[in-house]
């Protein structure tokens, strides 16, 4: 898989967390070095780290499924994609209360739930020709960044970029997996 591609994937499996941080960012009152900190690292790293834990449940998996594994990584990639593009389009209204700064158990539940697609598609790594230390490195790295960047926007002018965002990302994947079951069809 080219550098071009993993990196596409990392910025389109941020996007859910972006439109989190963007969201927590417009309503923590008072926002701190500490909670931007948190919230960024946090998504950063479960983003990093669930691709890996798919990837070693599709090695273990791939001695049964290898026939289909290209059908396997698009349907991965194309629900998870379809899933991002239903939310983005479905989305409902903004009533969450303003707090004061957010709480671990809020965190780690936050940063678990943006970080299910990047297991799935860890899953679909495992099937194609992806060093996954250097792919989740990547796409933890890119998370980070664009966490932060989305607490600080979201603090500053609100959610209106949260849909654009999930529409990108979910479009990006969608047509990765795409390319990946047209390159193993031939027709690529």
């Amino acid at each position: 898989m080219s550098p071009l591609t993993l990196l596409l994937i990392a910025f389109s499996l941020s996007a859910d967390a972006f439109a989190v941080a963007l969201g927590k960012g417009l309503h923590i009152r008072r926002l701190t070095v500490r909670d931007t900190a948190a919230i960024a690292v946090a998504f950063g790293a479960f983003q990093g780290l669930m691709p890996v834990l798919g990837w070693f449940l599709g090695v273990h998996l791939q001695g049964y499924i290898t026939e289909v594994d290209h059908w396997i990584a698009f349907g991965l990639l194309a629900a998870v994609g379809g899933k991002m593009l239903y939310e983005a389009f479905t989305g409902g209204d903004d009533d969450e209360p303003d707090e004061d700064h957010i709480g671990l158990r809020e965190l780690l539940v936050l940063s678990v739930a943006t970080s299910i697609d990047a297991l799935a598609v860890g899953i679909g790594f495992a099937f194609l020709d992806v060093s996954i230390a250097g792919a989740a490195v990547l796409i933890g790295v890119v998370t980070l960044v664009v966490s932060l960047a989305g607490v600080l926007v979201g603090h500053r002018v609100g959610v209106r970029f949260r849909g654009p965002a999930e529409i990108v990302g979910g479009a990006v994947l969608v047509l990765i997996g795409v390319r990946i079951l047209l390159d193993h069809l031939g027709v690529w």
